[in-house]
């Protein structure tokens, strides 16, 4: 049988459509011949459209709309595997391509952002680009597609430099990148921790014009790239343009900065942003974490440093408020110690506003469930104190002996001492001598007249104290017998000791023993405080030996004597070389277990020998 015979038997009749472009066929059998056909002449088309215009600056142009290999040597690589176009997803969304325009584009972006498929976004792309528009025209996407695209491909996991590779191919297609585009190649430098690259980036995109200037985002990863690495001086260059910019810090980048400062021992340099943040509308709200607060409340009291210190507390006043402004309530208290240490600083740096917001914040954090400890009150007495605020130091007093004036605790027995608790009170009493004290005990007595009188034993045994440290004996012993003359009130321990150290630094030591012996007869029984001052008295007219028998008798009413007073002793015993009671010092030093230590640098300014003569 002849060839042509055979394909007539085997070839059923075919059916043509009307439009003659194309060409159906239809056959009653499974199985379509598998052997070779003659081909038959294509019908001329007269609808093919014609090729892009050259003058269009197409970056596919060079790509033979009718050869689907590239010419351009940047587009010969391809973007996806070779086979991928044969799998029946990637036919999809080839297909899904030719029918979208860049609006319908857009859409479809942002529809798959929410399901992150940031393959197929780069695969539409890939197709969209090299497809042609309605008009015949190769698809030129904008900026804002192409940030879709280059998304994408970080999603994907792509690396900085092939971010910058992408970036570079916008010229292509004559678009230039804008500040997210580059935020973008940002956030991967970010990942890899290239700070240089990422200088040199934010660099680039403050010269290159208002389209790319960095904003609040590109500043926020640089800076926190930079602190991530403890490159602090770069970070703060950053740092400080972004609060000239006026853009808005990131609690993150925040927070880095204040624990990198803190490290770094910069304190100023912090206090110096943390006041101008709070002087921003957009970044006065910014406060690190409850334990980063307390951490800088910390390091700033240590350092002394009242501004930090202000703002630390500031930051833990604005937790306190939030807390109790929740559902439900979470009740937040500062520490009383840190408060202390506050009004401390406040004290040594003269500064009120601290001690205010300490005291402020001390308040809100005990809710009036409870008065605060003695030591509050005597950091608060401190800081008036060193102000010169006296009528705020003896207010505090009174609050302190309004709570613990009948308290019974065994460690509150020196409590209201001028001697110790009190003694900063007594030197601002006596800075400017007997003017500021006169001042000061006429004020306390206007107030023992008032309504309700305010009469305080303590507050005239500063007084009596000051006196004393003017050398001024006729004032102290009148201000003594105003206690129980003028106010009506009775003498203390502390009173007599006053009294008693009045006298002796005037090396009137037989006076200051008949007030010691003038307080035994009265059944007032004397404290450490008492036996020392009266060894004091003694040594102030070189008697070591009744200083040694003073000492034997606090020692034999249960008392230990100090160190410092032993030291005293051995002083004089040498000067006045007397051996027998040096030994006798020595002896009570190894009763008590008290190492004395040497005085060599104290000898040899004692044993220089003066001489007029002049070489």
């Amino acid at each position: 049988m002849s060839s042509k015979m055979v394909i007539l038997t085997k070839t059923k009749t075919f059916f043509k459509t009307l439009n003659p472009n194309k060409f159906r066929t239809i056959s009653t059998f499974k199985f379509l011949s598998q052997e070779p056909q003659p081909a038959e002449p294509s019908p001329i088309s007269y609808s093919t459209p014609l090729p892009p215009n050259p003058s269009s600056g197409s970056p596919l142009y060079q790509e033979n709309w009718r050869n689907a290999i590239p010419n351009n040597p940047s587009l010969a690589k391809p973007l996806i595997p070779l086979g991928f176009t044969n799998q029946p997803h990637t036919k999809r969304i080839q297909d899904l391509s030719q029918t979208l325009d860049i609006t319908a584009l857009m859409n479809v972006f942002a529809d798959w952002m929410t399901s992150q498929r940031w393959a197929d976004m780069k695969l539409l792309f890939e197709f969209w680009v090299r497809g042609l528009d309605s008009n015949g025209k190769p698809n030129k996407p904008d900026v804002n597609v192409y940030n879709h695209y280059l998304r994408a491909n970080f999603m994907s996991g792509a690396s900085a430099g092939e971010l910058l590779d992408l970036v570079a191919l916008m010229e292509d297609y004559e678009m230039t990148p804008n500040t997210a585009s580059f935020n973008l190649v940002l956030k991967a430098m970010y990942q890899g921790r290239e700070t240089k690259a990422g200088e040199k980036l934010l660099e680039r995109m403050l010269q290159t014009g208002k389209e790319s200037m960095p904003d609040d985002e590109s500043y926020d990863l640089v800076i926190g790239m930079l602190f991530l690495v403890n490159e602090i001086d770069a970070a703060l260059k950053y740092l400080d343009l972004t609060l000239k910019s006026g853009y808005m810090v990131s609690m993150r980048v925040f927070t880095e900065c204040v624990r990198s400062c803190v490290n770094a021992g910069r304190l100023d340099t912090l206090t110096s942003i943390v006041e101008r943040c709070k002087k921003m509308d957009q970044n006065k709200a910014l406060c690190p974490s409850w334990n980063m607060c307390n951490y800088i409340a910390d390091v700033a009291l240590q350092a002394d440093n009242s501004k930090l210190a202000f703002y630390a507390l500031e930051f833990l006043a604005r937790w306190i408020a939030r807390g109790e402004t929740s559902n439900p309530p979470v009740l937040l208290s500062a520490d009383e110690g840190l408060v202390v240490s506050a009004l401390g600083t406040a004290g040594r740096a003269y500064d009120p506003t601290l001690l205010d917001a300490s005291w402020s914040i001390l308040k809100r954090s005990l809710r009036q469930k409870r008065a605060p400890n003695p030591e509050s009150y005597l950091g608060k007495i401190y800081a008036y104190a060193s102000l010169g605020n006296l009528q705020r130091s003896f207010s505090t007093l009174n609050e302190l002996e309004s709570a613990y004036r009948n308290s019974t605790n065994e460690g509150d027995e020196n409590l209201f001492s001028p001697f110790t608790s009190l003694y900063p009170l007594v030197v601002a009493c006596s800075k400017n001598g007997f003017e500021t004290l006169d001042s000061v005990y006429f004020q306390l007595e206007n107030l023992s007249r008032g309504d309700p009188p305010y009469k305080s034993v303590a507050a005239l045994n500063c007084i009596i104290l000051g006196c004393a440290n003017i050398w001024d004996l006729d004032r102290a012993y009148q201000t003594f017998e105003a206690i129980s003359g003028t106010f009506g009130l009775t003498p203390n321990i502390h009173s007599y000791n006053a009294l008693m150290c009045a006298f002796g630094k005037l090396k009137k030591t037989k006076e200051a023993s008949n007030v010691f012996d003038h307080l035994v007869g009265l059944g007032v029984k004397p404290n450490a405080t008492s036996y020392s001052l009266l060894v004091d008295a003694h040594l102030i007219n070189r008697d070591q030996k009744a200083a040694l028998s003073v000492i034997d008798e606090m020692v034999y009413v249960g008392f230990q004597p100090s160190k410092e007073i032993l030291k005293k002793v051995r002083r004089r015993c040498i000067r006045e070389m007397d051996y027998e009671s040096d030994d006798h010092v020595e002896t009570l030093a190894k009763n008590f277990k008290i190492r004395m230590g040497t005085e060599n640098r104290r000898d040899m300014l004692f044993n220089l020998n003066y001489n007029t003569d002049y070489s």
